[in-house]
């Protein structure tokens, strides 16, 4: 039996956490269900997950949809594109079958790209081989989550790139079942020996076609449209994240409007270890002043008041009413108080 593989390849850095990760979830669980009810997508599609973000895995290795079961997915620091591509690479390699004289091999294998943010690595090599080895070989639908994904660096690996508009519940449902109508139709197209890649109709107020005329962005090492700090709680030891998002405000001094940028508290969130597995494992430290910064959680993990205590060793814990904390990074032990001016603090790569 032929094969119709389905790659998702999907952006996991810490501006996915919170929301935009459990929507993925649940709308991949969702086409996972849909397609088992298809007889057609039954027969040929098979599906396999990778996840990148500062490191590239595999989180679900292809296999028959009647086998598959939807992952929870992790977090890490940095988003790698190139990593993420590199991995792909490998198992495409490895998995599809090609067609020889004897044995008529996969059809064209179909990836769906997903990500929010802008690459923090130089993507020029990943994207050159891509383009040599792949680009006649696979279908990539390059898909942007919002208004903060970097289109361009999409744009040079494939001509289909499109922009999802998370707005809501009711988006993520309409836009995870355009990806399932897109896999359907892909299925019938393949056992009725055409083109085999047919994308559903498309509903501009949630998904639409990117134009990729605009100028290019300049590479950066980090994603300014978020502001991502790691922390650790003191009691459970267990690592979470405090996300801010962007906030671009106008204001008049003097008769002059005059932008002003803060990034504004989305709120915390726990994840698990693996988050340093997938995280960059560079050196590079990045900072940001707390006077940018609007807002401050408390604890996901235990409940503590303040998540954003910063100890002499530079990581950022949580405290709560004892006289003396313990930091759970490095174990210095000391009193915390609280200051009138800003200062800076470690960011993540976002």
């Amino acid at each position: 039996m032929r094969r119709l593989p389905i790659y998702f390849l999907i952006d996991v850095s810490e501006s996915m956490v919170g929301d935009p990760i459990q929507q993925v979830e649940e709308g991949l669980a969702t086409i996972i269900q849909t397609l088992k009810k298809d007889p057609h997508a039954m027969e040929t599609v098979w599906v396999s997950i990778i996840i990148f973000a500062g490191q590239a895995k595999t989180l679900v290795s292809l296999q028959e949809i009647a086998s598959f079961y939807p992952p929870k997915f992790p977090i890490g620091s940095g988003t790698s594109l190139s990593k993420g591509l590199g991995h792909l690479m490998f198992e495409l390699r490895k998995n599809i079958v090609k067609t020889t004289a004897e044995l008529k091999g996969d059809w064209k294998p179909i990836v769906f790209l997903l990500t929010d943010g802008v690459p923090t690595d130089d993507t020029k090599t990943a994207i050159s081989e891509w383009k040599q080895n792949w680009q006649r070989s696979a279908n990539l639908v390059a898909v942007s989550f919002g208004n903060e994904a970097d289109n361009n660096v999409l744009s040079e690996l494939t001509e289909i790139v499109l922009n999802f508009k998370n707005t809501g519940k009711d988006s993520y449902k309409q836009f995870f079942k355009w990806v399932t109508d897109s896999i359907k139709t892909s299925s019938v197209s393949v056992e009725s020996n055409t083109s085999g890649f047919e994308l559903a109709k498309l509903d501009e107020n949630v998904i639409s076609k990117i134009d990729l005329s605009k100028s290019k962005t300049a590479a950066q090492l980090i994603d300014n449209n978020f502001v991502v700090l790691s922390a650790k709680c003191q009691n459970s030891k267990r690592p979470y994240l405090i996300k801010y998002k962007k906030k671009i405000a106008t204001t008049d001094f003097g008769g002059i409007n005059l932008d002003t940028l803060t990034y504004r508290l989305v709120g915390a969130f726990q994840v698990d270890n693996t988050y340093f597995e997938l995280s960059d494992n560079s050196n590079t430290t990045f900072k940001i002043n707390t006077e940018e910064l609007l807002g401050a959680p408390s604890c996901p993990c235990c409940g503590n008041q303040f998540a954003f205590a910063v100890c002499n060793c530079g990581k950022l814990h949580c405290i709560g009413e004892e006289d003396e904390s313990t930091c759970p990074w490095c174990g210095n032990i000391g009193s915390y108080g609280s200051g009138e001016s800003g200062f800076d603090v470690n960011r993540t790569q976002g």
